[in-house]
């Protein structure tokens, strides 16, 4: 073989790597200390009324720590006293009434959200330091805990029955008859035929809620009331889910954006003007960048809200964590690697968690250059296989990065939760 040839193979072998493994490092700058600001300095704009942060990984300890982290400086500097997790609303009510009257344990209530992702030391932490929280201040102070998402039944159902047993006990047995085999257990299992059978149910649930308000509020009060139609509506949203598979993602998002929205609302009732919402970054981010082409929560919640919304991304360099296997379920550790011109221009940074506020990068050239151009960041899911990591496109969104985010939270190295089962 010749030298010409050799060169040619190792030449487009190496072109390969860069393709699919996107090896490409970046150059670190070096004037980055007056664009870098530790967690505890994170500063939002006083207009603003719901703050997000996303999270790159389900599966990576310091994304966990961030959500008390960041909420910790929120309550302290912006008076932020609602918190809302990508997670199920029933449940997290469990959660809310551990926090305010320590019913249950911190344990418990995690586990009652029913995510694999959420059963980690880190969540059980963050949970009892929010009710060790409201021990110590006023009634005014205390914070309250919300789920903004509809992808399971049983607490939900369990809610609207006890409504019901209180202010309708006939109605309580109708509906509690037709919606016997609705459960988490089962919703996989249910037939179309059932499914629009319950939902038909639900639908008479919300009609009924809404021509009996003034009797059922005499009976109870307006906040059970009103809690009572919202469980009944994420129950109609998970119904909906299973009706409309292919437009699943769509669809859970904008209910994510409503279900947001109303807690907003609600919470605007109580003298709270300002609430803090996590998940992750594919549903935090503004463009609705996925490849999978549909709106994300944060899009529509830039709608919403525009200047009021203030989103805060987060990425690594490089992340040990763990995720389920594909179809098996099994949960695993992996590891990437990951680069783009943001992050590497940070990586000399000495702490290895900082906040970079895109309104002081746009104050140097260089860094609004990088942040004004697409850049392929992380977004790892809680589903990876090891084959992934051979296309970026399986653990990136490429995007803008001050069009997604207002401000982006780099890790330089992050290690893996561990699921307790």
């Amino acid at each position: 073989m010749t030298f010409f040839k050799k060169g040619s193979l190792l030449f487009g072998a190496g072109s390969l790597c860069i393709l699919l493994c996107g090896c490409g490092i970046a150059e670190a700058l070096d004037e980055i200390d007056p664009y870098v600001s530790a967690i505890e300095e994170i500063d939002i704009p006083d207009d603003v009324k719901v703050i997000g942060l996303g999270e790159a990984t389900h599966g990576n300890i310091e994304f966990q720590q961030l959500k008390k982290d960041v909420f910790e400086v929120l309550i302290k500097n912006e008076n932020v006293r609602v918190f809302v997790l990508e997670g199920d609303f029933g449940a997290g009510q469990q959660i809310n009434q551990f926090i305010l009257k320590g019913t249950g344990t911190a344990e418990e209530v995690v586990n009652s959200l029913d995510y694999g992702i959420y059963k980690t030391k880190q969540m059980i932490d963050l949970v009892q330091w929010m009710h060790d929280y409201n021990k110590t201040v006023n009634e005014d102070k205390k914070v309250y805990f919300y789920g903004n998402d509809m992808q399971r039944y049983d607490y939900s159902k369990k809610a609207v029955f006890d409504y019901y047993k209180l202010v309708n006990a006939d109605a309580f047995k109708q509906y509690a008859l037709q919606l016997e085999h609705v459960s988490n257990d089962t919703m996989r299992e249910l037939t179309t035929e059932q499914l629009n059978e319950f939902d038909e149910t639900i639908d008479n649930i919300i009609l009924d809620l809404q021509a009996n308000e003034v009797f059922y509020v005499e009976q109870s009060s307006t906040e059970a009331y009103l809690f009572a139609l919202q469980y009944a509506q994420i129950m109609k949203q998970r119904t909906q889910l299973f009706l409309n598979d292919g437009d699943y993602t769509k669809l859970r998002d904008q209910y994510l954006a409503d279900n947001l929205q109303w807690i907003a609302e609600f919470e605007a009732q109580r003298g709270h003007d300002k609430l803090f919402i996590t998940g992750h970054n594919g549903h935090i981010e503004k463009t609705s960048a996925s490849l999978a082409g549909y709106k994300s929560m944060g899009d529509y919640l830039d709608e919403l809200y525009g200047e009021e919304y203030f989103a805060i991304g987060t990425d690594f360099i490089s992340s040990e964590f763990q995720a389920k296997n594909g179809g098996s379920g099994d949960r695993q550790i992996h590891t990437l690697e990951n680069h783009n011109g943001l992050v590497d221009a940070f990586s000399e940074a000495e702490s290895n968690v900082f906040y970079v506020d895109f309104e002081k990068v746009s104050k140097s050239d260089e860094l609004f250059e990088i942040i004004s151009k697409e850049q392929k960041m992380a977004n790892v899911g809680d589903d990876f296989q090891w084959w992934y990591k051979t296309l970026k496109m399986f653990y990136t969104i490429e995007m803008i990065p001050n069009e997604a985010y207002d401000g982006i939270i780099i890790v330089k190295v992050a290690t893996p939760t561990n699921v307790i089962e």
